[in-house]
């Protein structure tokens, strides 16, 4: 029953980070709110596997969060940069060398 209970609430969660994603004035905000429905996703894949009894469940959501981590440091890079490859360095003052 509590694992039930909590379940509910990780959805409820989950519609409210839906809704600070859709109202976010900047793209910090939703990059953010992706992270946190991420991070609520694997929250939500554990207890469901609990729910019901299938241990393999633990995994996909490691799994899972492994991925939402790599994905919002990549995403985070490309607003940084606007690349996700090598940056190319720029010489502190003119005419200096690499």
């Amino acid at each position: 029953m509590m694992f039930l209970v909590a379940a509910v609430a990780l959805f409820v969660t989950m519609v409210l980070i839906l809704v600070r994603l859709y109202a976010g004035p900047i793209v910090y905000d939703r990059v953010l709110a992706v992270n946190s429905f991420g991070t609520a996703t694997v929250l939500f894949i554990a207890v469901l596997g609990f729910l019901t009894g299938r241990p393999d469940f633990l995994d996909i959501a490691l799994l899972y969060a492994l991925i939402n981590f790599v994905g919002t440091i990549a995403v985070l890079k490309f607003f940084r940069y606007r690349a996700l490859g090598d940056i190319p360095q720029i010489p502190a003052h003119p005419g200096e060398e690499r």
